[in-house]
């Protein structure tokens, strides 16, 4: 994968796919909590890619629903299936650490479809955007 510079939204998805990649390799001693926060990762940092493509400077937040209105806000609409993303916000935090809540089996495909919906709509909104 190439690298490109910190500024630059394709590093920031690139970051997103490495994160979505984790959040698939799912093991006999891997905690589905940390999968999710992976999955959380993934489809925070497509929309932070978003935002960056769009001159938006960047925000320091997990909550991607505040994300998401800063995407509405530059007149970008969000569809159903990437509004949804909003439910990952939950493992931004709060998994990473023992005292957490397991995650569920449900929970953990939900939040990578979720994630998958997210890094796709990034993508194919900025493809669409340099075309």
């Amino acid at each position: 994968m190439t690298r490109h510079p910190p500024d630059d939204p394709r590093e920031w998805l690139n970051r997103a796919r490495s994160n979505l990649e984790r959040a698939n390799l799912k093991g006999n001693l891997t905690y589905l909590e940390d999968l999710c926060f992976d999955a959380q990762q993934a489809a925070e940092k497509a929309i932070k890619a978003v935002l960056i493509h769009r001159k938006v400077p960047l925000v320091y937040t997990h909550n991607l629903q505040r994300l998401l209105d800063l995407v509405e806000q530059c007149g970008v609409a969000i569809p159903q299936t990437v509004a949804e993303a909003s439910y990952l916000t939950r493992f931004a935090s709060l998994t990473r650490y023992p005292a957490a809540d397991e995650a569920t089996p449900e929970q953990y495909e939900e939040a990578k479809r979720i994630a998958e919906a997210v890094l796709r709509w990034a993508e194919q909104l900025m493809l669409g955007e340099t075309e």
